[in-house]
């Protein structure tokens, strides 16, 4: 059986990364944790913050799994 084409978009104004699974949204993530989250729901059990990392399946787009950008708590300008 073949793991889903995951595709991590780059990062948005508010921070967060769109992620598409097989042409399918899946949500957005804010961070690792977010997106294995999202990855378990849709199917991918047992995967974890390492496993998102490192896999061969997932598709990074503005940056790789070190691009988190902080969400802004404030305007502050």
């Amino acid at each position: 059986m073949s793991e889903p084409r995951v595709i991590v978009s780059a990062p948005s104004e508010t921070g967060g990364r769109r992620i598409r699974s097989d042409g399918e949204i899946l949500g957005m993530a804010y961070s690792l944790h977010d997106l294995a989250v999202l990855l378990q729901r849709a199917g991918l059990e047992g995967w974890d913050e390492v496993d998102v990392a490192e896999s061969p399946v997932i598709e990074w787009h503005g940056g790789g799994p070190e691009v988190w950008p902080r969400s802004c708590g404030g305007q502050g300008s």
